[in-house]
């Protein structure tokens, strides 16, 4: 099973979860997390369904690609970290 996990910049705002889930997708995966806190949507996505500019996804490792569809493929093993990058001077 996948594994999913928020970094804590984002746990300061808003309760989430770290889950183990059957997602095909980085969006199947994403849509398991909101199930358990819908809230946390609005910190990660857009009004169109989309990753927001300040979030970043790292799939194994590597960032995902598809911010708008979300379709970044997931195997049985990822490792998937969605943190809220920092800005400010």
């Amino acid at each position: 099973m996948a594994y999913v996990e928020f970094t804590s910049q984002l746990q300061r705002f808003v309760d989430t979860p770290k889950l183990d889930c059957d997602a095909r997708t980085l969006g199947e995966a994403l849509t398991l997390a909101f199930d358990h806190n819908p809230r946390l949507r609005g910190y990660i996505l857009d009004d169109q369904g989309h990753l927001r500019t300040h979030v970043a996804v790292f799939i194994d490792g590597h960032r995902a690609r598809d911010r708008s569809e979300l379709s970044d493929p997931l195997s049985a093993q990822s490792k998937v970290y969605v943190l809220q990058a920092l800005s400010g001077g």
